[in-house]
């Protein structure tokens, strides 16, 4: 068991980290004996352990006590090497002079700021930031896109998972992890633009045309497009007369077609605009008038009717509702009337988000969000693979986006080869399968269509996936296997229990699992190679037991 000791402002932030980092803990209660004690700041733990593990940005009372010499503090945001990555920080960070063990160092300087020593009886580390103050940042401003690609709330979890077993304590975890699957997938579709004749001359047509016939071109020649796809592009151009004249089929029409048979059963999310010709507002006044959409959720009914038919998932693609819950509720209820189901997620067009509209969200009364990512790059915005609550939300949880077509392709972006795409979504990939969580993917309704024509990277990505063992979930399951983990809780006895009610039990998503971390004498263990030992977690399963079968 952990015992914590923190700002009593930063509770909230406590609890949710350790919702990420699934294992035993408490806030730490005087006389109590623990394994490990955590202190964020300049606090008395105030009870006793074997470990005793420091986090401060700052110098402590027990910095004086010990006698530890620290640096002035580092500027930040500070780049610290963490075994063959390396870990930002965006608060404090200090350094330890002569420190010899050093477990984290400033990446330009390799100076020490995280270290362990042996006090009398007790394994003393001290680390040079606060853990708590990193990662309500990370969940309520999220990371620069300069560091957009670093996962660093799960290297957080990875560096500390790797202290504890280092110095000598098993640790017991229900990691994000599904049972039978290597991690989570959520493919989904941001319906901006499903029908060509409802764009005449307006900005999206004039970018469609240019890029068809001048940058497809362009495109060609540097070798990111056939011969075939050129041509395609330019014919598509050619009939665009036709196409408003009703004489030719709408190539942007059979989004949903193209969808189904290249995921081939797969199931996918797919966001609907509720409603046409509403650009909607920003914080500071009225939204640009090409922000809004050229078709409504009703112009779509038999689509949205055949997706819900086939096992697919229809959220809402919102336009206010991330800023004011009575249009949030509107709009939500233009989704539910068509797909007949109250359950029901966002996210926002254009990614419209700030540090209000969880609760706003919530308030609304939306299942989930999908919306805490990037426009311009690929990454992890909130620093983690894992669905999670944002601070000022009660039940609401956030399924963050970590890969958008757009972003990687679009001149204006990343604009990417297609060798650069394909080592940008290996390297997500293999994020999700050493840390877990969910790998949520965003592909738009034309971007199999004239003139993107991005459905080769797309085919590639989802056989990689298929291989690696994922678990292909919509939004609404993927949020459900994480409520299901939240409600997993470990007793003083040693058993760890689900508090799920029977009326909100989710038996269509797969099962838990529970992970033992053996003890180690020694520092510096690559997650890529963890000793741990994982069982399923059935009903009511006790640690202790799982301890006798590791040991």
């Amino acid at each position: 068991m952990i015992g914590v000791v923190g700002d009593s402002a930063d509770h909230e932030v406590i609890r949710e980290f350790f919702e990420l980092f699934k294992t035993p803990w408490e806030f730490c209660r005087v006389g109590q004996q623990y394994d490990v004690i955590l202190c964020a700041g300049d606090c008395d733990p105030g009870a006793a352990s074997r470990v005793l593990i420091c986090y401060a940005g700052t110098r402590t009372r027990h910095d004086d006590k010990s006698g530890f010499r620290t640096g002035p503090q580092e500027s930040h945001p500070c780049k610290l090497s963490y075994q063959e990555d390396w870990l930002p920080t965006y608060g404090n960070t200090i350094t330890f002079l002569e420190e010899k063990n050093n477990l984290l160092a400033v990446d330009e300087s390799g100076n020490c700021t995280a270290f362990v020593r042996r006090e009398g009886e007790r394994i003393v580390a001290r680390i040079g930031y606060n853990l708590f103050g990193e990662v309500r940042r990370l969940l309520e401003e999220g990371q620069p896109i300069a560091n957009a690609r670093i996962p660093a709330l799960e290297m957080h979890i990875g560096f500390l998972r790797d202290l504890i077993t280092g110095c000598g304590v098993t640790l017991f975890e229900v990691p994000p992890v599904p049972e039978g699957y290597q991690f989570i997938v959520c493919l989904t579709h941001d319906v901006d633009h499903p029908l060509v004749r409802r764009h005449q001359w307006d900005r999206t047509m004039v970018g469609f045309l240019y890029r068809a016939l001048f940058g497809s071109v362009r495109n060609f020649i540097r070798g990111r497009i056939s011969a075939r796809n050129l041509l395609s592009n330019w014919v598509a151009a050619l009939k665009l007369p036709f196409v408003y004249l009703g004489l030719v089929k709408d190539f942007w029409s059979n989004f949903a077609e193209r969808y189904l048979e290249l995921e081939g059963g797969l199931a996918s999310t797919f966001f609907i605009i509720p409603f046409k010709a509403r650009p909607g507002n920003k914080r500071d006044g009225r939204a640009p008038n090409f922000r809004a959409a050229g078709y409504g959720a009703r112009d779509l009914e038999e689509t949205i009717q055949r997706l819900v038919s086939a096992g697919c998932e229809v959220g809402l693609h919102g336009i206010d509702a991330w800023l004011d819950s009575s249009r949030g509720l509107e709009e939500l209820n233009e989704i539910r009337g068509l797909t007949r189901t109250q359950e029901t997620g966002v996210r926002m067009h254009w990614l419209y988000f700030d540090r209000q509209s969880p609760r706003t969200l919530e308030e609304a009364g939306a299942t989930y969000d999908s919306t805490a990512g990037y426009n311009q790059t690929a990454g992890y915005k909130a620093g983690t693979t894992q669905v999670y609550k944002p601070l000022n939300a009660t039940q609401l949880l956030e399924l963050p986006l970590h890969v958008m077509d757009t972003a990687m392709f679009y001149p204006d972006y990343l604009n990417l080869s297609p060798n650069d795409a394909r080592a940008l979504l290996s390297e997500v990939v293999e994020n999700a399968a050493r840390y877990g969580g969910c790998l949520t993917i965003n592909w738009h309704d034309r971007s199999l269509a004239p003139e993107r024509q991005w459905s080769a990277p797309y085919r590639e990505l989802i056989q990689n996936l298929r291989l690696r063992g994922a678990w292909f979930a919509t939004a609404s399951q993927a949020t459900s296997w994480f409520r299901k983990r939240r409600s997993v809780g470990f007793m003083a006895d040693g058993s760890v229990r689900e508090s799920v009610p029977l009326t909100e039990r989710n038996d269509h998503v797969p099962g838990l699992r529970l992970r033992a971390h053996k003890a180690r004498q020694s520092f510096g263990g690559t997650t890529n190679a963890p000793a741990y030992v994982d069982s399923p977690l059935r009903g009511n399963a006790s640690t202790t037991a799982f301890c006798n079968v590791t040991n």
